[in-house]
């Protein structure tokens, strides 16, 4: 697809106003979809360690890197992970799933060999700068795939249960799973580019405005709605998948305790 193409089907018919031709890496960008089809052919030899790289380039608060990538590649394992993750089928058929965890228990370690007390580790804006970390390295990591012919897709359901991840990886306290990546090459079916919101809707100059945001949504949902039933999928709009997702205590599994597991787990984010 060209420019105008990629836009067009990122944002339906509602294309923001540009005059700027996009770079090579802004249409690489453009193409993201989330893979859930795999085929079983591997990653190519050092594919990993390549992306790690390209995923250790990314911004890091204060430099700290407080970031540990678990590799998963065996079976069993995967198929445990596709279970913990809500039933996902194509956790346990990619692959390879990238775990990425916030880990403070590194710093924890280099404070006691130091003798140094780091008493704000356990600070809230650390666990929240740890977080930006990784989702900036894994960013990083997915294009960084794409760019070589392979597909990905993020596991947010690995928050269902910390504690089970934990064990799995055997990682130590004041170490989490914040989420999972599948990645591997595409199999059919293919899933086809998902509208994003309308610029008029995320995009503010000067002070935030809310004038055209019902308009706009009522546009978003149309054009969303019709997505989702070219791809098999239940019509549906965005703004209804609000209830189903910010009001079901199914879809939130274990995560709405979350905050006492983090706490179990090392982070009393104080």
């Amino acid at each position: 697809m060209d420019g105008k193409a990629l836009m067009a089907a990122r944002y339906g018919n509602a294309l923001p106003t540009t005059g700027v031709p996009l770079t090579p890496v802004m249409e690489l960008m453009m193409q993201h979809r989330s893979v859930r089809h795999y085929t079983e052919q591997p990653l190519p030899e050092g594919a990993l360690e390549t992306l790690i790289a390209a995923g250790q380039s990314g911004a890091t608060s204060s430099n700290m890197q407080p970031i540990s990538v678990i590799a998963v590649t065996d079976p069993d394992r995967k198929k445990r992970f596709s279970e913990a993750a809500s039933g996902q089928s194509f956790v346990a058929e990619a692959p390879v799933i990238l775990c990425f965890a916030l880990d403070q228990s590194r710093p924890a370690r280099i404070g006691a060999d130091k003798g140094e007390d780091l008493w704000a580790l356990p600070l809230l804006d650390n666990f929240l700068a740890g977080a930006t970390d990784a989702a900036i390295f894994a960013q990083n990591v997915l294009l960084a795939a794409q760019s070589m012919g392979l597909g990905g897709c993020y596991i947010g359901n690995f928050r269902n249960d910390p504690e089970f991840m934990a064990r799995e990886l055997s990682l130590p306290s004041q170490a989490v799973v914040l989420f999972g990546m599948a990645l591997g090459y595409e199999a059919e079916p293919q899933t086809g580019i998902r509208p994003r919101l309308p610029q008029s809707v995320v995009l503010h100059h000067e002070h935030y405005s809310t004038d055209v945001e019902t308009t706009a949504l009522q546009d978003y949902d149309a054009i969303f709605a019709e997505h989702e039933v070219a791809q098999g999928r239940p019509e549906t709009t965005w703004t209804d998948r609000h209830k189903a997702r910010y009001a079901n205590r199914d879809y939130l599994s274990g995560r709405i305790n979350l905050r006492a597991i983090l706490g179990r787990m090392g982070f009393p984010l104080s």
